[in-house]
C-alpha cells in the first residue's frame, strides 16, 4: 500500500471521529437546552465544561485533518 493510500485512510478515520465528536457535542447542547430549568446546577456546569472541551477537541481534530490533507498534497 502506498504512502498516499495510507494517508487517505488515516484522514478517513479522523473524519469518522470528527463526525462522532460533532454529534456528541450537538447532543450535549440539546440536553442543556432541554434541561437547564430542571437539572441540578452541578450537571449544568459539568455539561457546559464538557461542551467546551468537546468543542476545542473538534477544532483540534479539524486542524489535524487539514494538516494531513496538506501533507497528502505534497505527495
Amino acid at each position: 500500500m502506498s504512502e498516499a493510500d495510507v494517508l487517505k485512510e488515516k484522514i478517513a478515520y479522523l473524519k469518522l471521529w470528527l463526525g462522532i465528536m460533532v454529534v456528541t457535542d450537538i447532543s450535549m447542547v440539546g440536553w442543556l437546552l432541554g434541561n437547564y430549568a430542571v437539572a441540578n446546577w452541578a450537571l449544568i456546569v459539568g455539561d457546559v465544561i464538557a461542551i467546551l472541551v468537546m468543542s476545542f477537541g473538534i477544532y483540534g481534530l479539524h486542524k489535524r485533518i487539514e494538516k494531513e490533507i496538506e501533507r497528502l498534497k505534497e505527495l
